[in-house]
């Protein structure tokens, strides 16, 4: 079974960065996309980024031009670079393989155990 391994989480102060990632047991990025969600105090788990198998990318509006998604083959890793972080994007991220939509289906797929980032003002 494949399993999902996040790392990276934390807190920081506005405008400060962090780097999670998610390494993926038994499983090649070769065929499927992946994704990160987060959900937010009182929010919806909501998508966030998705890489695709030939390495296109999306991003919700809400990160467009802060957060990069990246991937490394090799080590069956996902990244997901945030860089100029506001406290609304405190939130527990999940990783998920394959991504599901605009929200959350933990009944779909294979999820992460999610990573808390908190990031202060």
């Amino acid at each position: 079974e494949v399993q999902l391994v996040e790392s990276g989480g934390g807190s920081v102060q506005a405008g400060g960065s962090l780097r999670l990632s998610c390494t993926a047991s038994r499983f090649t990025f070769d065929d499927d996309d992946m994704a990160w969600y987060r959900q937010g105090p009182g929010n919806e788990c909501e998508l966030v980024s998705i890489i695709e198998a030939d390495g296109s990318t999306y991003y919700a509006d809400s990160v467009q031009g802060r957060f990069t998604i990246s991937q490394n083959n090799a080590k069956n890793t996902v990244y997901l670079q945030m860089n100029s972080l506001k406290p609304e994007d405190t939130a527990v991220y999940y990783c998920a393989l394959p991504g599901t939509g605009k929200f959350c289906a933990f009944e779909r797929g294979y999820w992460g155990q999610g990573t808390q980032v908190t990031v202060s003002s």
